[in-house]
């Protein structure tokens, strides 16, 4: 059970909660994320990023570690300085 997570914006939001919504557990802690039980999917269309500074914390607050899909209405709060990251070379 997802205990008060009625708002579906937040279902993610925070490691613990994606980690919740996810279902991943400390029994998947140093588990390759590119293999069972994980599965990373290629979008079918590029996917502009933004960074932001970064929310909740006190030590290296400043650095642009917050990243989001540009425009997206499921962030729990809205990014700080954003600046878009340049995509990824694909294979």
């Amino acid at each position: 059970a997802r205990r008060g997570l009625d708002d579906p914006r937040v279902l993610a939001a925070g490691p613990g909660r994606l980690c919740q919504a996810l279902g991943i557990t400390r029994e998947h802690a140093g588990l390759p994320l590119d293999r069972p039980p994980f599965e990373l999917a290629t979008p079918e269309e590029p996917v502009d990023v933004v960074a932001g500074t970064r929310i909740g914390i006190s030590v290296a607050a400043e650095q642009p570690w917050r990243y989001a899909e540009a425009g997206s209405r499921w962030l729990s709060r809205p990014l700080r300085s954003p600046a878009t990251v340049p995509p990824r070379a694909r294979p």
